[in-house]
């Protein structure tokens, strides 16, 4: 799957983006019709220590879903963040199997 990835205020290193694609291609094995998938990551200026925020939108046929998670880590954010869309997928392919 094709992840698109921006990165707002900082630079992303090539570390985190390997790791953020590696982790949204798991989605496939729960709803192989993604589309595509966009990933925002924005760091707020605050001096609370959960200043990173992972945002990600994935598009399927007839919808998409949006998911924003604010984490002391990108990393734990994109955990988060993609553990809720696997359950949303989940739920999704279950609907569309009972409607055949």
């Amino acid at each position: 799957m094709k992840v698109n990835t921006q990165s707002v205020n900082f630079n992303a290193d090539q570390k985190l983006l390997s790791f953020i694609q590696k982790r949204m291609d798991k989605l496939d094995m729960f709803y192989d019709k993604v589309i595509k998938s966009d990933v925002f990551l924005k760091v707020e200026n605050t001096s609370d220590k959960q200043n990173k925020i992972f945002e990600a939108r994935v598009s399927v046929p007839g919808d998409s879903f949006v998911v924003k998670k604010q984490c002391k880590s990108f990393e734990e954010g994109a955990d988060m963040a993609i553990a809720s869309l696997e359950r949303q997928l989940k739920k999704r392919k279950e609907k569309l199997r009972a409607h055949l």
